[in-house]
């Protein structure tokens, strides 16, 4: 099990295995087509609340990642992407923030990765 994290709006690559959205919004001024999306996911993003909470604010990142995950851990939309996850050799989420470092996708690679057990 490989999970990578990219922006939406780079190229796709025949390394990206299954694209999966995992945005609530559908990123502007993009196509479906040029997104090459294979699933769009987005009842695994952050409550509309928690998003606004965050504003992709560097010194909130931690504390959103805390309540991030205490909605994941709640959220029914988890069982289809570990579902997924586990299924696939290689699974890529897909944002659309600026920040590559700190957004949703990056936090949920983190914490898909610590449930999902190695094989």
């Amino acid at each position: 099990m490989t999970i990578k994290v990219k922006r939406v709006y780079e190229s796709p690559s025949p390394d990206d295995g299954i694209r999966i959205l995992v945005d609530r919004l559908w990123p502007r001024g993009l196509s479906k087509e040029k997104a090459n999306v294979d699933i769009w996911l987005k009842e695994i993003a952050p409550s509309d609340e928690l998003r606004r909470f965050f504003s992709h604010d560097p010194n909130k990142w931690e504390e959103f990642k805390a309540k991030y995950f205490g909605e994941l851990k709640t959220n029914p939309a988890l069982k289809e992407l570990i579902d997924v996850v586990k299924k696939e050799k290689m699974v890529t989420l897909l944002f659309s923030a600026r920040d590559e470092k700190r957004n949703n996708a990056v936090a949920l690679k983190q914490y898909l990765e610590f449930i999902i057990p190695e094989n």
